[in-house]
């Protein structure tokens, strides 16, 4: 029977740069990364504990250990801990000076404290010793007990069924802070004052004592088992959860043995350059160096709840495809050999995917240099909750582009747009007239948009965050196709794709940001502008089609596509092509 695979280690995926779970194997010091039983990457110990061992698999090759970062096994929460539980360190404390709390050799009930959640740093990673801040600087290996299940006021008979695990801390302490304070918070907390791991291993696959060991520089100052225990695991439960909630992914650090460092003869506290291992059965070894604090430098690991999370951010992994764009990431792609180059925008519920027929069909790949682009928070681009999307906004994005991708006035580049992205291109054009040559719009949107036309895209708004695409991709297929294509099947499964492939977030933002249109005073374009719609088109009807092109002074009649609604690439790409080619 395979040894289980229940050593886990948080580490940064070294492509990837993301934080993953693996198991550590002892014996050959590599890892193995851990999935899902579905395959899904494990990023942390919470999703290990909530999964069980049963639903998770190794993935990928194993790593050598020493070439990966090594993270603590679970962050992101206070630490629970215990002070003066072995009876005696408690003896040891009591006569040191530095002991604030009740003047006792055994405390009667458990001394309870936190230390905060950025105090906590993995294996391998440097204690700061801040000499503005302490002068006394000291260890305490400790046993941290991981809970596994929700609980309140447990009884000290269940209390072990609400243990998931065990790993290894290092309950680093300013000891006049500590004194001072008379409470310990401040003492414990600092940055990097609680070193946990290397791993964090289920209770099932250790030994029911287990062995505490610390030293420093090689020499041993602890060793206790926890049978030393002034309170028991149990017993510490019990008192937590007593009018507390404890939950999956706690940690209760359970109070250090004797032979800390003001416990020596004559006391002796740590120093930069000093390495404090802490050795506990079947944990493996956690190492710590000391090293001098910088006062304006913080070891400190920012919350991760603190981090905004981009809608449609996942499409790309790690966003190493996107290009950097007015302080935000998008979705920019050349390709082709010619010499006339073509910026592609397409409208809501798009991506540069719905030039792909197109493009194909004319092989404008080999004629022209495309520039293909998704707008903020459609196709692979994403958007951030803080990003107000605007049909201004979108147009200085694309003269973002322009700027990336090279264009000039001098390059004589055609922009095609679809639906809402023709405004967006217009915008562009009014602004920046020099830097378009030739205009191309398929199925322009009203500018401003009616007023019954903004309620309704502001009620779509409101409906995609409250249901999702799925809500709104029937109506918006019925009314954007014609019929033809509602009985063809494959361009209305084209525009069904396109529309449910898109964030309902940021497929609200778009309509939002369509109802904020402003009117453009397109006369002022003066490039030349094909305007390309279909006979049954409900968004941009022929009339509107004819009032634009007879406002812009450069621009053809319109060119109107028999048995064609609005999405006229995936409905009729045969006389979009033709009108596009002799145009260009």
């Amino acid at each position: 029977m395979a040894a289980p695979l229940t050593n886990y280690v948080a580490f940064v995926h070294p492509g990837l740069k993301v934080p993953r779970i693996s198991h550590l194997n002892w014996n050959d010091t590599t890892i193995q990364p851990l999935s899902f039983a579905s395959g899904t990457p494990l990023d942390n110990l919470y999703q290990v504990i909530q999964a069980g061992y049963e639903n998770i698999k190794p993935t990928g090759h194993p790593i050598p250990l020493d070439s990966v970062q090594i993270l603590p096994p679970i962050s992101g929460r206070d630490i629970l801990a215990v002070g003066k539980n072995y009876a005696e360190h408690a003896v040891e404390f009591n006569k040191s000076g530095y002991d604030s709390s009740d003047k006792v050799d055994q405390p009667t009930h458990p001394v309870l404290f936190t230390k905060r959640a950025t105090s906590i740093v993995g294996h391998g990673h440097p204690i700061a010793l801040h000499r503005g801040f302490t002068q006394t600087l000291d260890y305490e290996g400790e046993l941290g007990v991981i809970i596994g299940k929700t609980g309140f006021d447990v009884g000290k008979e269940d209390a072990m069924a609400y243990v998931w695990g065990y790993t290894i801390i290092n309950d680093v302490t300013a000891r006049e802070r500590q004194r001072d304070h008379k409470q310990f918070f401040i003492g414990k907390s600092g940055d990097t004052y609680c070193p946990l791991g290397p791993v964090a291993v289920p209770s099932r696959d250790l030994p029911d004592v287990l062995t505490i060991q610390t030293f420093v520089n090689g020499q041993e100052r602890q060793n206790a088992t926890t049978n030393d225990l002034i309170f028991s695991v149990p017993t510490l439960i019990e008192t937590v959860s007593r009018g507390t909630t404890i939950q999956p992914g706690d940690v209760i650090a359970t109070g250090t043995p004797a032979g800390v460092g003001f416990g020596q003869n004559p006391p002796v506290f740590l120093n930069p350059g000093d390495e404090v291992t802490v050795s506990i059965s079947g944990l493996g070894q956690l190492n710590n160096k000391i090293i001098e604090g910088d006062r304006l430098t913080s070891l400190a690991t920012a919350p991760t709840n603190l981090e905004l999370s981009s809608t449609n951010a996942s499409r790309t992994v790690t966003g190493d495809c996107l290009t950097h764009i007015n302080g935000k990431r998008l979705y920019y792609k050349k390709q082709g050999s010619g010499s006339s180059p073509i910026m592609f925008v397409h409208g809501l519920g798009g991506s540069s995917e719905l030039y792909t027929p197109l493009i194909n069909s004319l092989d404008l790949d080999k004629s022209h240099e495309i520039h293909l682009v998704d707008l903020e928070g459609h196709g692979l681009s994403p958007t951030s909750p803080l990003s107000v999307i605007s049909i201004e906004s979108l147009a200085n994005d694309l003269a973002g582009i322009f700027d990336v991708a090279g264009l000039s006035s001098t390059s004589g580049t055609t922009v095609v747009a679809h639906s809402m992205g023709c405004l967006v291109a217009l915008q562009f054009a009014i602004k920046y007239p020099d830097l378009v040559h030739k205009l191309i719009l398929l199925g322009p949107a009203p500018s401003p948009l009616p007023e019954p036309a903004i309620s309704a895209f502001n009620d779509r708004a409101e409906l995609v965050r409250e249901k999702g695409m799925l809500a709104v991709v029937d109506a918006v297929c019925a009314s954007g196709s014609s019929t033809r294509t509602k009985a063809s099947g494959v361009g209305l499964t084209a525009i069904r794709l396109s529309l449910l492939a898109t964030e309902p977030e940021s497929y609200a933002k778009a309509c939002i940001a369509l109802t904020g249109s402003k009117l453009l005073p397109v006369e002022s374009i003066k490039c030349e502008t094909l305007i390309i719609t279909g006979e049954e088109d409900k968004v941009s009807p022929p009339a509107l089609c004819t009032s634009y092109s007879q406002r812009i002074s450069q621009s053809l009649p319109p060119v109107v596509l028999k048995d064609v609604g609005h999405w006229h690439v995936f409905e009729d790409v045969e006389g979009v092509a033709g009108e596009v080619q002799s145009f260009l």
